[in-house]
């Protein structure tokens, strides 16, 4: 009898239960929400802490925390310089990684007349941020297309920069316009960088607005035109072939210039297109379902996507929405060491949200 019973749970098991390669159990748990705190005026960026706090920006200039347990919210410091400009303002930020020795805080934002980006290192020091120490400034602005995440992944700082809405910036190598930059985390410039006493990593870029590090593989979300939303790969001097190239080189128009140029083509693209916005990795056992997934926020399509990558982590295989239109335009993800995972609006009616998805 208990073999026959054995035999059963086994058999059940293998219907109900889904592993991965580890044979780790990846059954989908059931995803609540919370609303931690729901009057805020564009965040922008969300950074989970060493603190167990989310930092996070306001395009108006607000740098604040958030307590996740209690939604208490205190604010740090607001940067008087920037200018909000149609997309433009205070954008991305990223926390030095071993923040309780150098307690440095990199922002993205626009300021001045005529208008412009900039890359600010503030210190962190008794609930407050000064000493600003400015990396690279007079980054090309506009009303539109000014990128601005922010990633740390080692020692070193990528940086996302807009087209700022003139084409004749991603081709051009000397611009930081259209660019994916890389900065050591003192602000000077890697060696290995492509182009010596230059930031630039890759090129050809309209206005990617996401990062994730995946392994030693770099991710980018990127808003196209009217077609072709890409998830790119970045890849060390490559050029992604904005404004020629629009996703895949499919097209009579794209294939001699990719050939010519050394074009990375695009491994995912939407038409019509879903406005992507900030992106992470998830890989804990907290929500099985999105192991190996990179989680997408998206503006116009109003969710959360996963796209599952495959066992190289080098493709999508599958892609699945979450939330849908249950906060509208979802900004920016980040998650705790336990694996929860928080998520912001962008509405602009001062009342947005910041969101945690749990189980």
């Amino acid at each position: 009898m208990k073999k026959i019973l054995f035999i059963a749970g086994v058999l059940l098991c293998s219907i109900a239960c889904k592993k991965d390669r580890n044979n780790e159990d990846l059954t989908p748990v059931e995803l609540k929400t919370k609303v931690l705190v729901s009057n805020l005026t564009l965040p922008w960026e969300l950074v989970y802490g060493p603190d167990n706090l989310i930092w996070f920006t306001e395009k108006s200039g607000k740098i604040s925390r958030i307590n996740p347990s209690n939604s208490q919210v205190t604010a740090l410091h607001t940067i008087s310089e920037v200018r909000v400009q149609g997309e433009g303002g205070l954008l991305g930020m990223a926390l030095h990684p071993n923040f309780s020795v150098n307690p440095f805080v990199y922002v993205f934002y626009g300021y001045g007349t005529p208008y412009r980006n900039k890359l600010v290192r503030f210190t962190y020091s008794n609930n407050t941020l000064g000493s600003p120490q400015t990396f690279l400034d007079n980054i090309p602005a506009s009303n539109n297309h000014n990128g601005s995440r922010l990633l740390i992944a080692g020692d070193k700082l990528f940086i996302t920069t807009g087209d700022a809405e003139d084409l004749s910036t991603p081709q051009n190598v000397n611009s930081l316009a259209g660019k994916v930059l890389r900065l050591n985390l003192d602000g000077t410039i890697p060696t290995d960088n492509p182009f010596p006493n230059n930031p630039m990593w890759s090129y050809g870029h309209r206005n990617a607005q996401g990062l994730a590090m995946v392994g030693n593989r770099l991710f980018s979300s990127e808003h196209g035109p009217s077609t072709d939303d890409e998830i790119n790969i970045i890849e060390k001097g490559k050029n992604y072939g904005w404004p020629t190239v629009r996703g895949k080189c499919n097209e009579s128009s794209e294939t001699s210039f990719c050939n010519q140029n050394n074009v990375a083509e695009s491994i995912i693209e939407w038409t019509p297109t879903i406005a992507p916005s900030g992106m992470m990795y998830y890989n804990s056992n907290y929500i099985p379902q999105f192991k190996n997934s990179l989680l997408l926020c998206l503006l116009k399509g109003s969710r959360l996507m996963q796209l599952k990558l495959n066992d190289a982590q080098n493709a999508i295989v599958e892609t699945k929405d979450f939330f849908v239109g249950d906060f509208q335009r979802i900004r920016a993800v980040t998650q705790s060491p336990e694996g929860k995972i928080y998520i912001c609006t962008s509405n602009g009616d001062a009342k947005d949200q910041i969101i945690e998805i749990s189980k």
